[in-house]
This record gives structure tokens, C-alpha cells and sequence, in this order.
């Protein structure tokens, strides 16, 4: 393998006494596999570590401390400064498409993998550091995060999980003490993520790439035996492996639109074949509703935008697919045949998975012919009115059965609000149908449909007020979309739309 490859800081207070050594026990198979699957790779240390922020529910759920990890040698470990002892560091080979473009060598260049643990739920997690200098692939990056990327990618992964979209998690944030150069000077600063794993799409495109044909046997087995073990006992184990990852991306990608939630920059590098949400880089929430909705600095062409991002997962897929042609057959036409019978169940499987979650969110409990008409036609009247899609579903779950003229808040989200008349009298034809309680078919609306995404203008506020040593609205904000559900007595700033003077039209990738 190439080897180029207001009020101010909350922080915790660090305490000096703390026990020498904290205790991570680790079991890091991937470091076990052959050497061209990674270069090993310390972090970089870095001249004044800080804790900023430690997710102390997190910990404990993977079996750490967390009072012991808030000290001294806790904010070390996440800075990069010390090596938790059991720690195999390294970091993981892959290549990828990144916006359609084929680059045979990228490579975690500005991460490292310290090791794996199981959880208290008997799941083996990853435990890396974001940010933490260069690597052997980190060509001409200098391997470091900024603070605005860092709390962007913690807020959104973290509420993305409250919200009950696969993803990865965020553990911890400590700043670094130094500038990084961007477009201007800024602080430095390192997250601490778990994951599942962090095997993509891209890992199995460099080796099927180098025509590495031992190495991709090993890693697809790898991938089986810690993700789809049931795929083992299959006739064809990798086709049900590929069949598993494909249902996987399938959920999670309409969980994705179903929020209104934009990744941003679905390289096939930036896709877990574990199915998490993975990679926040450019990422957005949607306010208004239009499927063209692009935010990326980088995305000119909209590849990325939000009604794309099924079709460009099935298109990732399809790469996934043609690395495993050399194990799913040894008949190159019986491998395409499989490869392109399992890339084609994408689109039902993801219907499937929408037209579900979009029942949920209409209060509906029974399949109906004409249910996806009925969710497209009040799409299509948001779209047309630039109507909140939060807002709208939320809205519409406190609406009576039936008409009984407080339908005022619901309506004043549309800009010509009688547009959506005909639609409610639809939708409330459809409820009568089931015969549901009111009450039960509320509840159970707004279960599925949040008061709280994590904003734009939100999040640009809390990175602002960072960035002056000030991280009050970093933690109210996290603190209100950990229950994204549930109304909260914190006024009208966290549920409500941007003002014109708040909307934010881009947002970047922090590289």
C-alpha cells in the first residue's frame, strides 16, 4: 500500500488528581488485519488540550467513566496527547467517487483510529479522533479540524440520534490551543466519534481497485462476521451481505428525508456499509420545502441535494456491488446478473421504508393505494408555498379529526394559505376512514414528527458565539434537541424558522 498517502466556556472543571491511568478496554480486530488495510498513526499532540464538551450518557453506554474521563488525562486522551493504554492507532485505507470522480487513493487524512470497544449492549463501537494531524493519506491537508466543523458535526450527530436516524456518535470535543489556516485563521479543535465501524463503500473500492482480490475476500468476510453475521449461513454469503447493506442504506436514507435532512456530500468514501450516518461535513437541515435544496459550498451541480440523495445512494451502491462481481460469481455474467438484480430493489425497498415513515407522519395506521398521492400532493403544496417542513408536519399533528376552525396556525405556514384546503379535507376523509382517536392519533404524531431540528442559523450562532470563547448556546442547543419531541418551555428561538436576515444559504465542509 502507498504510503503517501455572553456566558462563558461551561468546561468542565479538569481535575489534576485524577487517576493515572484510564481505563479503556479494548479489542481492536480491524488493527488485526493485514497492514495494507491502514498505516499505523499516533495523533499528533498538540501545545494546550481543553476539554469542551464530554457526553457523559455516551460514555457510560460504551463502558467508560465519565467522571474519570473528565480530568486532565481525559482531556489528553481526546486531544491527541496521550495514547489510552490497550490503543492500536491507526488509519484506514480507502478510496472513492467523490462527486462522481474516481480518486484510487484517499484515506483517513486527518483521523485516527485509536481501537474498538464492545458496549453495554454487547456492540462493538470505534473510537476515533477527528482532527487529530496528518496521516499517511493526508496529502496536502494538514490533518486538523477547526472548532466551527467540530460542534457542527457533535450537534447534528448527536440530535440526529435523538431523532432516531442511524448515525455516529459524538463522545467529546477538546480544543487544541492552536489556529488552523482555512479561509482565515481559526481554532483548532479535535471530536472524539464512535461508530459501528468505519468501513465504507470506498474501503472495498480501493482494494477491488488494486484487483486485490485477497485483501477484498478478507475485508467483505470482516465485514460479515461484525456487521451481517447472519449473511454466513446464506447459499451465496456475499450476495446476502450485498442484499443486507442495500435494505440498510435503503432505511437509512429515508430516515433522511423524512427529517429533511441533507448530507451534503455523498462520496462514496462518506458511506458506512454498517448503514450509519456518517461524515458530516456540509451537511443541513431543511427550513422550507423544495426537493432541489442544496447548502454545500461545493455542490454547484446539485449532485447532493435533497430529493437526489436516494438515486445517488442507489448509484453508490451500484459501485459497492461491482467490488464484490470477483466474489459473487466466478461467471463474470452470472456476477453481474447478482450484482444488478440486488442494486435494483433499491428503489422499492426505499419507497417501502418513505411510504412507511410518511404514514406515520400523516397519523395514518393503515396502508392505502392512494397514501402516497395523498403525502406527495402535500409535498407538492409546500413546495409551491415555501412552507416550513418541519413546521407543517408538527403543525398538522395538533389539527382536529375534523374541521373545526383552528386550523389558523397550520394554514398561516403557507404563503396562500387556502391552497391546502383541499388537501386537509383529503387528509381528514383519509383519518375517517380508520376511525382512530384523536387523541391516540396525536400522540402518536408527535412521537414521529419533531419541534426541534437542529437549524442552520442555530448552529451558525452557536459556532459564532464558540469562536469568542463562548459556548452557552452551543449547550442550550444541544440540551433542547436531545428531546426533539417533546414541546419545551424555551420560547419560540429553537422551534421556529429562520428570519430573512437568519437564513443561511450555504455551509461548508471544513477542510
Amino acid at each position: 500500500m502507498s504510503r503517501r498517502a455572553g456566558a462563558k466556556h461551561p468546561e468542565t472543571d479538569i481535575n489534576e488528581q485524577a487517576m493515572e491511568k484510564i481505563p479503556f478496554p479494548f479489542d481492536n480486530s480491524y488493527a488485526r488485519l493485514p497492514e495494507r488495510f491502514y498505516a499505523r498513526q499516533n495523533p499528533t499532540a498538540v501545545p494546550a488540550p481543553r476539554l469542551i464538551r464530554l457526553n457523559r450518557g455516551l460514555a457510560s453506554d460504551i463502558g467508560l467513566d465519565p467522571d474519570a474521563l473528565e480530568s486532565h488525562e481525559g482531556a489528553e486522551i481526546f486531544a491527541g496527547n496521550r495514547v489510552p493504554e490497550g490503543a492500536l492507532p491507526i488509519a484506514m485505507a480507502y478510496a472513492g467517487h467523490q462527486f462522481g470522480h474516481w480518486v484510487p487513493e484517499l484515506g483517513d487524512g486527518r483521523a485516527v483510529l485509536l481501537g474498538e470497544l464492545i458496549d453495554l449492549h454487547g456492540e462493538r463501537r470505534d473510537i476515533q479522533l477527528k482532527g487529530a494531524g496528518r496521516t499517511a493519506f493526508s496529502r496536502h491537508g494538514d490533518g486538523r479540524a477547526a472548532l466551527g466543523p467540530v460542534l457542527r458535526e457533535y450537534i447534528v450527530s448527536e440530535a440526529m440520534a435523538a431523532l432516531g436516524v442511524p448515525t455516529t456518535r459524538a463522545l467529546a470535543i477538546a480544543t487544541t490551543g492552536e489556529e488552523i489556516r482555512r479561509e482565515t485563521m481559526l481554532p483548532g479543535a479535535i471530536l472524539t466519534r464512535v461508530a459501528r465501524s468505519h468501513i465504507r463503500i470506498g474501503t472495498f473500492q480501493y482494494f477491488a481497485a488494486r484487483g486485490d482480490i485477497a485483501a477484498l475476500t478478507q475485508l467483505a468476510d470482516y465485514a460479515i462476521a461484525r456487521h451481517y453475521p447472519h449473511a454466513r449461513e446464506a447459499e451465496n454469503p456475499y450476495r446476502a451481505f450485498l442484499d443486507a447493506v442495500i435494505e440498510r442504506q435503503a432505511g437509512l436514507i429515508a430516515k433522511w428525508v423524512l427529517v429533511g435532512f441533507i448530507h451534503g456530500v455523498m462520496n462514496t468514501d462518506n458511506m458506512s456499509i454498517a448503514g450509519e450516518t456518517i461524515d458530516y461535513g456540509p451537511c443541513a437541515f431543511m427550513d422550507h420545502y423544495h426537493p432541489g435544496t442544496v447548502f454545500s459550498s461545493i455542490d454547484h451541480r446539485g449532485r447532493y441535494a435533497y430529493g437526489n440523495q436516494p438515486p445517488v445512494a442507489q448509484w453508490n451502491l451500484a459501485c459497492l456491488a461491482r467490488t464484490l462481481l470477483p466474489l459473487l460469481d466466478a461467471d463474470d455474467e452470472a456476477a453481474n446478473e447478482e450484482a444488478e438484480t440486488a442494486v435494483a430493489r433499491f428503489p422499492a425497498l426505499f419507497e417501502t421504508a418513505w411510504i412507511r415513515g410518511m404514514r406515520e407522519k400523516l397519523g395514518l395506521e393503515d396502508a392505502h393505494p392512494a397514501d402516497m398521492t395523498l403525502a406527495q400532493d402535500f409535498l407538492n403544496a409546500m413546495a409551491e408555498n415555501k412552507t416550513d417542513f418541519t413546521l407543517a408536519f408538527r403543525r398538522l399533528s395538533d389539527l382536529k379529526n375534523g374541521e373545526t376552525g383552528d386550523d389558523a396556525p397550520f394554514h398561516a405556514l403557507f404563503e396562500h394559505p387556502g391552497a391546502i384546503d383541499d388537501w386537509l379535507k383529503q387528509w381528514r376523509i383519509r383519518l375517517s376512514q380508520e376511525g382512530r382517536c384523536e387523541t391516540n392519533r396525536n400522540q402518536a404524531m408527535h412521537r414521529v414528527n419533531p419541534a426541534y431540528i437542529p437549524r442552520n442559523h442555530l448552529i451558525e450562532e452557536a459556532i459564532d458565539a464558540a469562536g469568542q470563547d463562548d459556548f452557552q448556546a452551543f449547550e442550550e442547543l444541544t440540551a433542547v434537541l436531545s428531546n426533539p419531541f417533546e414541546a419545551q418551555s424555551v420560547g419560540h428561538k429553537y422551534g421556529n424558522p429562520p428570519r430573512p436576515d437568519q437564513i443561511v444559504h450555504e455551509t461548508f465542509c471544513g477542510t
